[in-house]
């Protein structure tokens, strides 16, 4: 463990901060794109083919779109519109499949200014939509808590001759549940009928989520009753909510009698189902039941899946017990299961935790080994175990290796290498994270730059309070 002292100001460093705030503060335009193909470019094709009266097959009808294919391969999304409008100068017309396929590139990269421009010219130039597409768009607005702006769209799909279904309503009713307005969700829900709509399972089971999250398990009862009186049948999901919310609160008993109205329905349990009570299990230290249920389950014609198995792995790593969870992976490896990334993820998780961040790092390297790709969370978690160890170059390592696989860092992870290595003095690592910061749009607040730059002055209070003048000023 290295023990950090402020240093002297570093000028170059000093220079770096400031130069990629104000750089931050503006806008900065894209590198210029650069097409793979031209839009009229024809695959040559011998007389002799051309003669041919052979019919191709039905999949081989359809040509792949030059726009499309040169969308999918950009890797900057800000020059995906240049490129559709390189394409319209080329002479290209273009149709539904470029302009979705724009539509979701864009959307993807929470460019939505970009995306209702877009939109406008959809509607101006008549070209029909299809009900996905505004789906894939309510369900990016949610992801970015944007819930008016979904509700907007979804008033607006006639005018884009689009015919709203149920899947589209359920679509907006999730994301206003998953971004804390159940009351405008409750509304719509009630409202349902006036839109041409009967709810379904999903509607209910939405709501009834909804009514959980907020700990108002009453009301989530009310629900399903009047999910009953409506003969709208309950699904497995239905039961898993309920099951879930009373494993949670420590009501077991309630959870095991839902089960039995569960099965006496005649819906079958599934791995999830069995998860959630091996949690209450487990939450009450009920570690020996909860594997017993585990393999109990198969007895009542469900086979247990990498769920289950999670489920007590998590429990032993939480209780400090890795060596007992790294056996269970052996265990599942004899019974013909093979360990999956978020397996992986729960020891790599609590070794970090402890500041084991070497030992994470070799789980990390053996899952590669053994074909498991890492995932987001795998790397997030390895660069801020690293961190907090205070080994920043190990983390700078892991993080690069997240960039190529194409996965990115939160904010507060970039913030905290960023600051480990302003420590280090490393003002070129420095200088590679905060671009790969600009690439992804991601910049820090005034109060942290502040941070970043007192952490390069050291001790010398005078120039960190000028740099925050400068900064304060912009």
């Amino acid at each position: 463990m290295i023990t950090w002292r402020p240093e002297p100001v570093n000028q170059t460093l000093l220079q770096t901060l400031i130069f990629h705030h104000f750089k931050s503060t503006k806008l900065i335009p894209s590198l210029p794109y650069h097409t793979l193909r031209r839009p009229n470019s024809r695959p040559r094709t011998s007389p002799r083919s051309q003669q041919s009266h052979h019919k191709p097959p039905p999949n081989l009808l359809r040509k792949p779109i030059p726009f499309v294919t040169d969308l999918k391969q950009l890797e900057n999304p800000d020059e995906a519109l240049s490129l559709f409008n390189h394409y319209r100068e080329m002479g290209c017309k273009h149709h539904y499949p470029s302009y979705s396929s724009l539509v979701y590139k864009l959307a993807r990269s929470r460019n939505f200014k970009c995306v209702e421009a877009l939109l406008f010219n959809i509607r101006d130039h008549n070209i029909r939509c299809k009900e996905t597409l505004f789906i894939a768009l309510i369900q990016h607005y949610g992801k970015s808590q944007l819930p008016q702006d979904a509700i907007e769209l979804f008033r607006q799909m006639d005018s884009f001759n689009c015919v709203r279904t149920l899947q589209s309503f359920n679509a907006l009713l999730n994301v206003l549940v998953d971004n804390g307005r159940l009351e405008n969700a409750n509304e719509m829900f009630k409202g349902c009928s006036k839109l041409g709509f009967r709810p379904n399972c999903v509607s209910f089971n939405v709501m009834i989520k909804g009514w959980l999250e907020r700990g108002e398990c009453e009301q989530a009862r009310k629900v399903f009753d009047e999910m009953l009186e409506t003969q709208v049948e309950p699904s497995v999901v239905t039961y898993n909510s309920l099951i879930g919310y009373l494993c949670k609160k420590g009501d077991l008993d309630g959870a095991k009698s839902l089960l039995h109205d569960m099965t006496q329905k005649g819906k079958k349990p599934n791995a999830i189902t069995y998860s959630l009570l091996m949690e209450g299990l487990c939450s009450l230290g009920k570690h020996k039941e909860a594997k017993k249920m585990m393999f109990d389950m198969e007895y009542q014609g469900c086979k247990p899946r990498l769920v289950n198995y999670g489920v007590l792995m998590n429990d032993l790593a939480k209780r400090g017990m890795i060596e007992e969870a790294k056996a269970l992976i052996l265990e599942m490896k004899k019974r013909r299961f093979k360990p999956d990334v978020v397996t992986h993820n729960i020891l790599i998780n609590y070794l970090c935790k402890d500041g084991r961040a070497s030992e994470a790092y070799k789980i990390l390297v053996d899952m590669q080994v053994q074909g498991c790709e890492p995932n987001a969370a795998t790397y997030r978690m390895m660069v801020d175990g690293f961190c907090r160890v205070e080994e920043f170059e190990e983390g700078l390592k892991v993080l690069n290796a997240m960039l190529m696989s194409k996965h990115c860092p939160r904010l507060e992870t970039f913030f905290c290498l960023v600051r480990g290595l302003i420590k280090c003095g490393k003002v070129n690592d420095v200088c590679f994270v905060l671009d790969e910061m600009e690439k992804k749009k991601m910049r820090f607040d005034l109060e942290s730059w502040e941070v970043l730059v007192r952490d390069a002055c050291g001790e010398d209070g005078g120039a960190s309070g000028l740099v925050t003048e400068l900064i304060s000023a912009l």
